[in-house]
Parts: C-alpha cells; sequence; structure tokens
C-alpha cells in the first residue's frame, strides 16, 4: 500500500520509492522512438524531495526508452536569494542551466538535458516584465525559449491549491495582454496554466493575440477532485467543449498528460501497486485521444510531468501509456507527437 495516504490531490506529493518499485517491470514499447519530454522539473524542496540530473537519469535509463531531450519548465526553484524581486526568479534559469551543463557532461545520462528553458516572469509588471525576461535572456545561455504565468484560479480552496492566480481571469486583463504582446516580441513560447473551466479564456487570449505561440498544459488540466469528483463524465464533457473550441486557434499548441494530480482519476494514495501501462493508458485515454484528434499531431507533444506524477507511476510507464494510446497512429504522427512538435515549438 502506497503509504502516502495523507495526499491531497492538486498538490506536490513525496514519491514513495518502496511504493513505486513494487510495480511489475515492463519493457519498452519502440524503445528506439526518439522522445522529447516536454515537461520536466529539477527541485529540491522539503515538501517533494530532491530531483535534479542524475535522479532524473536513474529514471530515463531504468524506462528503457530513447529520451533525446527535456524542456525545462519553471516550479518556483532555486530563486535567487536576494536582489531585487522581479529577478529573484531568474535563479531558477541559471539552476536549469547548470542542469543542462552536468547533463552535457554524460556523467550521468547522454539525453539533453533542459535542452530548452520555460522560466517564470510577472507578465503583468510593464516595464520590469521586459527586464525580467532580457535577465532570462541573459542567463539562459541560449536556451531560454518560454515564460510559464499561472492563472489557476477556483472558487473552491481545495481545487486553487497554494499555486494560483490571485485572481480569476488572469489572461483576460489588459496589463497580462500587453505583457503576452511583450513576451510574443522576444520570440517567446508562452506557456498557459489553468484549470478546464478556464480553457475558454485561453481561446479568448489566443484569438486577442493571433501571433503568440501558446501551449496548454497537462491536456488542458481537467479536474476530477474536491467539489469536482464524482462527476467525471460532466467534467469531462465541459472539457471537451471547451477544447474542442481552442482547437479552432491555430496558434495553440496542447501538452499531452500530466493528468495524474488534478483529474485524480487514479488514487495513488490507496492502491496496493501503480498502474501498468495498460491501465494508465484507459484511465487517461479518454483525454489524450481527443487532444490529438482535435489538434492534430503537428500541435500535440507528450509529457511526463516528472517528478510531479512520479507519486503515481514510474517514468517508463508514461511512455509505454502513450505508445499504447498513439499504436495506430502513424509514423509520421508518432514522430510529431514524441519528438517533432516540441523541437519545432522549443527549437530544439
Amino acid at each position: 500500500m502506497n503509504s502516502n495516504n495523507s495526499a491531497v490531490f492538486g498538490r506536490v506529493v513525496r514519491p514513495d520509492h518502496a511504493w513505486l518499485s513494487s510495480a511489475a517491470l515492463e519493457p519498452a514499447i519502440e524503445p528506439d522512438l526518439p522522445i522529447v519530454d516536454s515537461h520536466l522539473h529539477f527541485w529540491d524542496q522539503p515538501y517533494s524531495g530532491k530531483y535534479f540530473v542524475e535522479d532524473f537519469a536513474k529514471d530515463a535509463a531504468a524506462s528503457g526508452h530513447n529520451i533525446e531531450a527535456t524542456v525545462y519548465v519553471e516550479c518556483d526553484s532555486m530563486y535567487r536569494a536576494s536582489g531585487p524581486d522581479h529577478l529573484k526568479c531568474v535563479g531558477e534559469t541559471e539552476f536549469a542551466v547548470g542542469m543542462a551543463a552536468i547533463g552535457a557532461s554524460q556523467k550521468y545520462t547522454s539525453t539533453r538535458v533542459a535542452a530548452a528553458i520555460v522560466g517564470y516572469a510577472d507578465l503583468t509588471a510593464g516595464d520590469l516584465a521586459r527586464e525580467t525576461l532580457e535577465a532570462h535572456f541573459k542567463a539562459g545561455n541560449g536556451r531560454f525559449r518560454g515564460v510559464r504565468q499561472r492563472a489557476k484560479w477556483d472558487a473552491d480552496p481545495a481545487v486553487r491549491g497554494a499555486i494560483c492566480a490571485d485572481r480569476p481571469q488572469l489572461y483576460l486583463t489588459p496589463e497580462f495582454q500587453r505583457g503576452l504582446a511583450l513576451a510574443t516580441s522576444m520570440g517567446l513560447v508562452f506557456e498557459a496554466s489553468i484549470y478546464h473551466p478556464q480553457i475558454p479564456d485561453v481561446t479568448a487570449l489566443a484569438r486577442a493575440q493571433p501571433d503568440a505561440n501558446i501551449v496548454v498544459i497537462h491536456s488542458g488540466s481537467p479536474v476530477g477532485h474536491s467539489s469536482y469528483a464524482d462527476n467525471e463524465e460532466g467534467n469531462r464533457v465541459q472539457w471537451l467543449a471547451n477544447m474542442q473550441e481552442l482547437a479552432h486557434c491555430p496558434n495553440v499548441s496542447v501538452k499531452l498528460g500530466g493528468l495524474l494530480m488534478h483529474l485524480a482519476n487514479f488514487d495513488f494514495t490507496a492502491a496496493d501497486a501503480p498502474p501498468s501501462s495498460a491501465e494508465l493508458a484507459e484511465l487517461w485515454r479518454p483525454y489524450i485521444e481527443p487532444c490529438i484528434e482535435l489538434f492534430g499531431a503537428g500541435r500535440c507533444m507528450v509529457e511526463s510531468n516528472f517528478p510531479v506524477d512520479k507519486a503515481g507511476f514510474n517514468y517508463g510507464t508514461v511512455w509505454n501509456m502513450f505508445k499504447r494510446i498513439t499504436a495506430g497512429s502513424s509514423p509520421d504522427e508518432k514522430k510529431s507527437i514524441f519528438s517533432g512538435t516540441a523541437k519545432r515549438i522549443y527549437r530544439i
């Protein structure tokens, strides 16, 4: 039994390594297919433990899959301890560059770790936003590719979580839209972080700024816990309708995966063992397949969301799951979904 029985969905949970080791070993499906993991974090937090290059390298090696490169996504990690508040977040880009340098030594892995970096900036901050983005570029050693600012908000505090926007509809405010226009003018990707009822905000944003290159993370983050519990089909209908409308925006792409902590349709706190890739595919197929059908392979990319989703399954499981779901796709479609889209979007 997983000892994380006090875990709350929508939060970051320290993985239970003994429980994870109880999973049945699975050989990698299509082990030579190149993969770009489009959403990976490194951190050392008291609530989640440490996950650095060497930890990722162990997961990647054990998986048996061909992880060609990763995209580092900001996670409030290793901010500067001093200096102007709006520049403290640049410490995370400096940290990610350090992780990339360790990876490039190939002491631990041949994967191009943090081949692209997505940092944080407060795009509502006017001139300070420009200064922050310029500092990220300077610190990024040619790897800084995008910015993420969360707009996640819900009336239910248990859904909203600790890391969220301070108001609803952040993306629709004039000050944010000015900041996004700035980021776009600097050639940056914008990663939209919302819950599924907020997908229409991203649709409105994409229509208002057709030149913006927007990536929606975590399959649009369908929610199934707390006040959304016991209504999975109703939630899915709302999520699907919202995603159908969003897919009409040609400047929007989507990251497939990242469903563990918000969808909550696998209760890792009560399960005796982690799910197999076949079990995970059955749970996540109703969300992954529609994204591919709506957006097309050229606007879809896979993500592990590790180490967040490591609370529920092993690294190899997530890739076998994706390969099961895409078994009927053509070789060109698989190439786009598993690596090509991410390489194009993040210029890897």
